[in-house]
């Protein structure tokens, strides 16, 4: 296994899928993206699932229900239910449920996903800020969220009402690029009224609670495509990751990544799961790290990579050298030429 939030990512003689007893998987830009399957991801969390590995769903996305995104992964080839699935709005309404009455109403600015969750915990979800709600929950609403539904928000908001979201990401991954997530729309709000909301998405503990109560994992393995929700949340929950490069993280963010945000294991997708990772050492005093057939280092402010091999071994070797370089710190060393010699 690998050290977390450390210098290098680790490595594994066993596949993934052997050593951890339970995948905490993101969706979007890992499982699929815009709907659509992400290349390798659904023949390998089949071979994953026959091999005894329990499979969970976890997605800061609070639009769909459990049922809906269950149906679209069978829909896709990988049978799931709904009890497989955690979503922020499941993680925000526990959070909401605890801090207002039994049966209170709640202002939903937000899709089917968060209405079901509310229900789930005895709590009214109404569509006006002049139904008196005890708190105002706000989650991806898709393509279809309108600016009189953000206003219905900033009204309660402004008024005292408890605010909540089920999460912050400012993007969400898409079958035709990079589109704006729930944490655009939160920050329209936070601005028309200048108040923060209470957050339960990832990487924040009450998401990270809700999945363990709701799967029960041992030995889980967070699999994500972003640094800043699933990586740090597995980071907060001091469990390992593997980062997949299919989603919003480039190779560049990555090897600027601060210790919250390196994964325990990278790879270029969900492949990765089924096979070991290959060991990073160090090259001995001064000649930075070695992994496959490359060797990585910081020369003056600037890596370096010498050898040959996979794109994704000289990648494992980068992270090690410009990790070790940045220390705890946030001082990172220039990449491009190294990453541009890997084809990246």
């Amino acid at each position: 296994m690998g050290e977390q939030g450390g210098t290098r990512p680790g490595g594994s003689a066993r596949p993934l899928s052997e050593v951890y007893d339970t995948a905490l998987l993101d969706l979007d830009g890992v499982v699929y993206a815009g709907g659509e399957p992400v290349p390798h991801a659904v023949a390998s969390l089949r071979t994953a699932r026959d091999g005894g590995m329990h499979l969970a769903y976890v997605t800061n996305n609070a639009l769909r229900t459990p049922e809906a995104v269950a149906a679209h992964l069978t829909e896709l080839g990988v049978p799931a239910q709904a009890h497989d699935v955690i979503t922020s709005a499941q993680a925000v309404a526990r959070l909401i449920a605890e801090q207002v009455p039994a049966g209170s109403r709640v202002l939903v600015i937000g899709g089917e996903g968060l209405r079901v969750a509310l229900r789930e915990r005895g709590l009214e979800p109404v569509d006006s800020a002049d139904e008196d709600p005890a708190a105002v929950v706000q989650g991806y609403g898709g393509p279809e969220l309108t600016w009189g539904r953000l206003a219905e928000a900033s009204y309660a908001v402004a008024r005292g009402v408890p605010w909540f979201a089920s999460n912050t990401d400012l993007t969400i991954p898409s079958a035709r690029g990079i589109a704006p997530g729930n944490g655009a729309a939160v920050e329209a709000v936070r601005i028309a009224t200048g108040r923060r909301p209470q957050v339960a998405g990832k990487p924040l503990p009450p998401m990270h609670r809700e999945t363990v109560l709701r799967t029960g994992a041992e030995r889980p393995l967070v699999i994500g495509d972003r640094l800043d929700t699933d990586i740090e949340g597995a980071f907060n929950g001091g469990v390992d990751s593997l980062l997949v490069l299919t989603g919003v993280t480039d190779p560049a963010q990555l090897l600027r990544a601060e210790p919250k945000h390196r994964p325990t294991y990278v790879d270029e997708d969900l492949r990765g799961l089924l096979t070991g990772q290959p060991e990073v050492r160090s090259a001995g005093s001064g000649e930075g790290f070695a992994c496959g057939g490359w060797t990585a280092s910081v020369r003056g402010d600037a890596l370096v990579i010498d050898g040959d091999g996979g794109r994704l071994d000289g990648l494992r070797a980068l992270c090690a050298a410009a990790w070790t370089y940045a220390g705890d710190g946030d001082r990172s060393p220039e990449a491009g030429k190294a990453l541009a010699r890997l084809g990246w």
